[in-house]
């Protein structure tokens, strides 16, 4: 479906729309399976956004006194709208996006829980390995050749960037 999207900045709807219109219009034999790793590598990409989404909520809520918390709510957002951006794009390839985390948000929120009784800097540490894992995912799908371009560069602009901020953020208020 080709359309205008209301998500992200005005360069990023141009690219999601000329990302759904590129895999309409492509005549190749493997078309089926780049197709279906493409909506597999977004729709990971998207769990683990909710992974982080989900594990921030949780440090937030085990510490709302600490004056960390507006950063790491900021970063929550950033997440939000990844998670917006990777819908988006799996839906626009013909797939249906995840609504949970999977095993990776089980593993974030047992990490976090475990962080959580023994204090607020182990639980920092573990959202800034959270993040590295996501810069790492991130990274894959930008060196996958079987990635259209047009979605490669929405994680090369929109969505890895932020990650590398919130690597910084965290190091500056641990």
């Amino acid at each position: 479906m080709v359309g205008l999207h209301p998500i992200g900045s005005c360069g990023a709807r141009s690219i999601v729309i000329e990302f759904s219109s590129r895999l309409a219009r492509v005549n190749h034999p493997n078309l089926m399976t780049i197709h279906d790793k493409t909506i597999a590598t977004c729709d990971s990409l998207l769990r683990g956004e909710l992974a982080a989404i989900e594990t921030y909520s949780q440090a937030i809520h085990k510490f709302p006194e600490d004056a960390r918390m507006g950063c790491l709510n900021t970063i929550r957002k950033d997440h939000l709208a990844s998670a917006t951006i990777l819908r988006r794009l799996v839906k626009d390839a013909g797939g249906d996006p995840s609504t949970e985390s999977g095993l990776w948000g089980d593993f974030a929120m047992v990490l976090e829980a475990g962080a959580a009784l023994i204090g607020e800097s182990p639980a920092l540490a573990i959202l800034k390995r959270g993040e590295e894992h996501g810069v790492s995912e991130y990274e894959a799908a930008l060196a996958n050749p079987e990635m259209p371009e047009a979605a490669k560069i929405i994680i090369g602009n929109e969505l890895l960037p932020p990650l590398r901020t919130h690597l910084l953020e965290l190091d500056r208020i641990n």
